[in-house]
């Protein structure tokens, strides 16, 4: 029996290692055992029936030497002992606007930990080939990387994704009709690391102009990113619902009607779903010049308007399907550049490389270690 180890951030049961697992329960050709890594607050999220492990713990690091391969979606900062022969495959998360790891500015020890992480790395998925060289210098691997498209986006153009956005708008309460405005921004590293207490995440939309101009059928839903969620100030009675603990972003980018971000890696995921983006760009400068660093000019490529004032964006939210027909044509070379490989068929090409058609388990992990 091969065993089969899965980390997604923050120990969810989500993302591109939930795709792969449950992509491998489907094939009854191989045998397996499954593991997850969890925290003590996400443990009672995970299914029924599925084995999970404490991220941190020595039965985390018992269980991690004992695998034969490892999908992780992110670095591990863990100390753990990877086996002779065992197969770790790196999924990441996200194609990368803003710089990332050595490509960013560093904070002295920062990534002593995820470095040792990427050291045990076998192979990286890249979302599509402008990616690629991207991740690799980013993260100084020089194993090799495959661009097979993202598992966690086949949710987006499966048989059952009108299904899945009827579910997810009856679970958060959104009448036929309202248009869903999913607001995902990322997270800034001034405010995480440069301040003192746990300072709330304050929405830079007035929601009261958003409540008076887009009337009752519109609710914006907030998901922020994992370094600031459950850090935000929602007013009482403002038409919003936030978002940010939903595990699985895809089946919210089904369920929105069109998303608002900054510099987000949410765009190039949400484009395949072919809905209209509104880029709230207020700090736009400062983010890029101060803070992190872009790899491209994002007003070069965005495939809809820039906005730096909350009364542009509530005007670009209400005028969307304008701006929208204006761009198609850069919308279409955005989907072309960078969602190439999301067509649905993402899991079972990162299955056949895991384990090729044709092999057994056990022989084909061999002949990878």
């Amino acid at each position: 029996m091969v065993k089969v180890v899965y980390f997604t951030y923050r120990g969810l049961f989500a993302d591109n290692p939930r795709a792969v697992y449950e992509g491998l329960l489907a094939r009854d050709d191989l045998d397996l055992s499954h593991a997850w890594l969890c925290t003590a607050k996400t443990q009672p999220t995970f299914p029924e029936g599925v084995e999970t492990v404490l991220y941190g713990t020595p039965e985390a690091r018992a269980v991690l030497g004992e695998a034969d391969v490892v999908v992780a979606n992110d670095c591990m900062s863990m100390q753990w002992e990877k086996k002779p022969g065992a197969f770790y495959l790196q999924t990441w998360h996200g194609t990368p606007l803003k710089k990332i790891h050595h490509d960013a500015p560093v904070r002295p020890g920062w990534l002593d930990n995820p470095d040792k992480d990427v050291a045990r790395w076998d192979l990286l998925l890249s979302q599509n080939a402008v990616s690629t060289e991207r991740l690799s210098h980013a993260f100084r691997f020089t194993g090799p990387v495959r661009e097979t498209g993202y598992p966690r986006n086949d949710v987006m153009s499966g048989p059952h994704r009108d299904d899945v956005r009827a579910r997810i708008r009856a679970e958060l309460g959104i009448p036929d009709g309202t248009t869903a405005v999913l607001y995902a921004p990322t997270w800034r590293d001034d405010l995480v690391f440069d301040h003192v207490g746990d300072k709330d995440f304050e929405v830079p939309i007035d929601l009261g102009a958003f409540t008076e101009r887009l009337g009752a059928d519109h609710v914006l839903l907030t998901r922020l990113h994992s370094m600031v969620a459950g850090r935000i100030a929602i007013p009482p009675g403002a038409p919003v619902v936030d978002v940010s603990d939903r595990p699985e972003s895809a089946e919210l980018y089904l369920a929105a009607d069109m998303l608002v971000t900054d510099y987000s890696s949410a765009m190039f995921d949400f484009a395949v779903t072919g809905k209209p983006m509104v880029f709230y760009t207020y700090d736009l400068e400062h983010y890029r010049d101060d803070v992190r660093g872009f790899y491209f000019d994002l007003a070069e490529v965005a495939p809809g308007p820039l906005v730096v004032t909350s009364e542009e964006l509530v005007e670009a939210i209400a005028h969307s399907d304008v701006a929208a027909s204006h761009l198609a044509d850069r919308y279409a070379q955005f989907q072309r550049t960078f969602c190439p490989l999301e067509d649905g068929h993402a899991t079972d090409r990162v299955l056949d490389l895991l384990f090729p058609p044709g092999d057994t388990a056990e022989r084909s992990t061999m002949e990878r270690g």
